[in-house]
């Protein structure tokens, strides 16, 4: 039962991270096509947060890879990551272990 329930965590933790990963993107994509704009503070304060959220997971990734120029494919590699994880530990719980 104590399994089942830090599995459950774990699976809540992953899905708050998918979201902010999914938030940052469409977030960059509005401020680099010019819908948004980052001299609104509110704008600024969201996306500095989920940055900031984000970067210590993202930055091992970015270590590991190569350089790919102006895209960035560690938020891929990361969701990637998380699915896998995911699919490890919901495996894990219906083997009953």
């Amino acid at each position: 039962m104590l399994l089942l329930t830090l599995i459950q965590i774990v699976d809540l933790l992953v899905s708050v991270i998918v979201f902010l990963v999914i938030a940052q993107f469409v977030l960059s994509l509005l401020i680099s096509f010019n819908v948004v704009n980052t001299s609104n503070q509110f704008v600024a304060a969201i996306y500095s947060a989920v940055t900031a959220l984000l970067d210590p997971i993202l930055r091992p990734i970015r270590r590991i890879m190569p350089s790919t120029g102006a895209i960035d494919f560690s938020p891929l590699v990361l969701l990637i990551g998380l699915q896998i994880l995911q699919i490890v530990l919901n495996n894990l719980a219906a083997s009953g272990y």
